[in-house]
């Protein structure tokens, strides 16, 4: 007979999903519009169940809205995003 019959059955682990942090900072966003509109992305991320990507543990003060902290992780470069193309405009000889 084998020992394998009467072992107990251990459920397994739960999954941990930490937040995905960028290896390196995001480039800085110097218009106030594009950090409004990342910001905003961000923060959807967030009331859809996203994790925070703000250390707590570091002593700085963490905001408790979810608005405010999108701002936060925007203002400390931990947002990766992309811009679309510009578009190419030409413009037509009237000679």
């Amino acid at each position: 007979m084998s020992d394998a019959i009467d072992a107990p059955v251990t459920p397994p682990a739960p999954v941990v999903h930490l937040p995905r942090i960028p290896a390196q900072p995001a480039p800085e966003i110097t218009s106030r519009f594009l950090f409004v509109d990342v910001a905003a992305m961000r923060a959807k991320q967030l009331r859809n169940g996203a994790l925070a990507r703000i250390d707590k543990s570091d002593g700085r003060h963490v905001p408790h809205k979810l608005e405010r902290m999108a701002m936060e992780e925007v203002k400390r470069q931990l947002v990766e995003y992309t811009l679309p193309p510009a578009p190419v405009v030409t413009v037509p000889d009237l000679s």
